[in-house]
């Protein structure tokens, strides 16, 4: 089954390989990405400096979450082994 192919000339992208093409094609891209830059809503520095402290937070109590499942769990098989090796 063959993909249909865009018909809107706006859409579609130039494949040309004629020399030089290259260069307008490059010149495009930064001209597109250079409005698209100033459509982005950027996050305030407050913002930003209040998602970072929750992840390091999150991180801290991830950490300390394991650290003390893994205590428990190792105690838990030490006890299994001292008690089976008895």
């Amino acid at each position: 089954m063959a993909v249909a192919e865009a018909t809107n000339p706006e859409t579609s992208v130039s494949t040309s390989n004629k020399p030089g093409s290259w260069l307008q094609n490059s010149k495009d891209y930064f001209e597109e990405l250079k409005k698209e830059m100033k459509m982005v809503s950027w996050p305030t520095r407050e913002q930003v400096i209040s998602t970072t402290m929750v992840v390091i937070a999150a991180i801290f109590a991830f950490a300390f979450y394991f650290w003390v499942v893994d205590l428990l769990i190792g105690r838990g098989v030490t006890k299994l082994f001292d008690t089976l090796t008895k």
